[in-house]
């Protein structure tokens, strides 16, 4: 089988708990949304093998891998994961949370792009319940869009973290606005934590 491949690259994790981590990338290409603030360009793409990929990944010297898009869940498969596994690498998955996963992946970070799915439909009476289709999240990422984002709808999700992203619009002037809304929102509700994307503070990939 092959994966559509669009970069493979060392850098440092800029996002989240593994922040400061060197990580080898492995972004897949293709996503099956279309957000309007996405900055990744993962369109292009090289055809690879399960092989080629675990070989490219261990042509750098760090073991944490992170798999991201686009979004992996649309090619990611348990073989590979049991091929990094097996190379010595910690998987960690970046999805945006619509999608089922493979088993056995190390850490998932689900960064919504769209209202969570209601599991299973609620009763009358009953308190919201909200689940994820690509299963167990460790890493709940919410970007804030500025006054208008609300954290009620993902309060009920399980994670063993929540964080909330200031989203990058390329505008400086816009960006310290939804930055300033960011940080009161986490003091508002104290077990949420700022995410900052510092690879970009930094100047790296």
């Amino acid at each position: 089988m092959k994966v559509r491949v669009n970069e493979i690259f060392p850098s440092l994790q800029g996002e989240g708990h593994f922040s400061g981590k060197p990580a080898v990338f492995l972004r897949l290409s293709g996503c099956n949304l279309r957000c309007y603030f996405c900055d990744t360009l993962h369109e292009t793409y090289e055809e690879m093998t399960e092989e080629e990929i675990v070989a490219e990944a261990l042509r750098h010297p760090m073991r944490h891998i992170v798999v991201t898009g686009g979004e992996p869940a649309l090619q990611l498969t348990a073989t590979l994961v049991d091929k990094l596994h097996a190379a010595g690498f910690f998987v960690q998955v970046e999805t945006n949370g619509s999608l089922p996963l493979p088993p056995g992946i190390d850490w998932v970070t689900c960064s919504p792009k769209t209202l969570p799915v209601l599991i299973p439909p609620r009763s009358p009476g009953e308190p919201l319940r909200f689940g994820m289709p690509c299963g167990a999240v460790d890493e709940l990422k919410v970007l804030c869009k500025g006054v208008e984002t609300d954290l009620t709808p993902y309060e009920n999700i399980p994670a063993r973290e929540y964080r909330l992203q200031p989203l990058d619009t390329g505008d400086k002037t816009r960006n310290r606005t939804i930055l300033r809304q960011a940080i009161d929102l986490v003091m508002q509700h104290p077990h949420w934590s700022l995410s900052l994307q510092t690879h970009k503070l930094i100047g790296i990939r």
